[in-house]
């Protein structure tokens, strides 16, 4: 016998695409049907063929019944490209905006932005990667910033090492 009564649980359909061993931490029914779930791993979002890993959650808002997530793609290098926007309307949110709000500070162990030489800058953030050890170093630049002039990714380099030492972060 349960102490407090029945636990609801995501629907089935909400659950096939998780690994075997995947659990689910928390979760909210999405206006129109599914449900967002997030686990120790990353955050499904409804009809998401794969999850957004934590670590690549550039930004997560909680706004008038409506979570959006910017994501990034890893663009090679540590470099990291955002993602458009991706909003859902959350009809029953129970603890999932507070749960996914810590899930990605627990990520950041660092986060600094710099200015880069010719205008614009760079943000370097030194993320904990679940299931790996240490640090790993993250660059995300400035709209309109020419990532593949050399003189820029030097700088970026720069502060990226900078941002190790000061921090005294042990990177795998």
């Amino acid at each position: 016998m349960r102490l407090f009564g029945r636990r609801e649980r995501p629907p089935a359909e909400a659950l096939a695409p998780l690994d075997p061993d995947e659990r689910v931490v928390s979760w909210a029914t999405a206006d129109g049907g599914g449900a967002v779930l997030a686990t120790p791993l990353g955050l499904w979002l409804p009809g998401a063929a794969e999850r957004i890993a934590w670590h690549l959650v550039d930004k997560a808002t909680w706004r008038d019944g409506a979570l959006t997530v910017v994501a990034a793609a890893d663009a090679g290098d540590g470099v990291l490209d955002e993602l458009p926007p991706r909003s859902v309307r959350i009809a029953v949110p129970r603890d999932l905006p507070p749960t996914v709000r810590v899930r990605v500070e627990r990520t950041i162990a660092a986060t600094r932005h710099c200015p880069l030489p010719g205008g614009g800058g760079v943000r370097v953030v030194g993320r904990r990667v679940p299931g790996r050890d240490g640090v790993t170093w993250q660059q995300v630049f400035d709209r309109g910033v020419d990532r593949d002039d050399p003189i820029v990714r030097a700088a970026a380099a720069e502060m990226v090492a900078q941002s190790r030492s000061t921090l005294g972060l042990v990177t795998p």
